[in-house]
């Protein structure tokens, strides 16, 4: 299926990219990745969905891929949500929402905080309010022993193999090339500004667990929680209070899968995304 690019303007009139599929009149549905990736990890889901007679739109967020990155370098949960805000602003009805890691993390505070925008849903992919510490400690500690770029493709690829053993290393290196990109000092970087894993000031935990469930149980939206359950975000225990928390919410645990869910079993994120779609009232209708 074809891709068309759109560009949009997020909080601060910082420019932001995205790519769009499926039928212009279809219901909207706004794709947003995970920290340190880009909009092309959702090719297969946008092929789907696209396909599936939904307008499959996957944004670039700030920073990331193509769009821009924050004059001062300050990337804080509450821009990406206001940029996610205005996103959505743009479309004719309210759009379905589906959040990897940061993108649920946006999700959950523009659609659950003041002012609140309206989501026909929401679909967190592996993430949940009050996400394991040491799970996320790992992940911005890949991207920060990362961030000094590569020699070649294949030196990037040795290192997300031993970062996620659990895949088989890929034969092909050309995907690659979409979150890395090489600069003049012939050297391979992340697609993404380096500030975003910088440490922030204020930045407190606990207090950001308290807001994310807050706002998640403040949103009417009907909702679903896709993880793995080999997560390093999304334990056990998470997931289990989320489902305590949002009991009408539904979940779907992936067996074997780590935090990228959809790289690890596209086709059982696929089955599940598709099948809650199918059951919102204008689905039904």
């Amino acid at each position: 299926m074809d891709l068309s690019v759109r560009n949009f303007h997020g909080a601060g009139d910082i420019a932001l990219v995205a790519d769009e599929a499926g039928p212009v009149d279809g219901q909207p549905v706004l794709l947003l990745h995970g920290g340190g990736q880009t909009r092309g990890s959702w090719g297969n889901a946008m092929r789907a969905l696209g396909a599936g007679g939904f307008r499959a739109v996957a944004l670039d967020q700030r920073g990331h891929g193509d769009s821009a990155w924050s004059g001062d370098g300050l990337y804080t949960l509450d821009r990406f949500a206001d940029d996610l805000r205005r996103v959505a602003a743009t479309f004719d009805r309210p759009p379905i929402l589906v959040g990897a890691s940061l993108g649920g993390l946006a999700s959950l505070l523009a659609a659950g905080e003041a002012p609140e925008m309206a989501a026909a849903a929401v679909v967190l992919v592996d993430i949940v309010p009050w996400m394991e510490k040491k799970g996320g400690e790992q992940v911005v500690g890949f991207m920060r022993g990362t961030g000094a770029g590569f020699a070649t493709l294949d030196e990037a690829a040795e290192a997300i193999a031993n970062y996620m053993p659990h895949r088989p290393r890929p034969e092909r290196l050309d995907g690659l090339s979409r979150n890395l990109r090489r600069r003049d000092d012939g050297r391979w970087y992340w697609h993404w500004d380096p500030a975003f894993v910088r440490p922030q000031e204020g930045w407190d935990m606990d207090a950001i667990n308290r807001r994310l469930s807050a706002a998640a149980q403040a949103i009417c939206a009907p909702m679903l929680l896709v993880h793995g359950t080999a997560s390093e975000i999304v334990s056990a225990a998470g997931a289990a209070r989320f489902r305590a928390m949002l009991p009408d919410a539904q979940v779907v645990p992936i067996a074997g899968a780590h935090h990228m869910v959809a790289g690890d079993d596209n086709d059982a994120f696929l089955g599940a995304l598709i099948a809650f779609l199918d059951t919102l009232p204008e689905r039904a209708a």
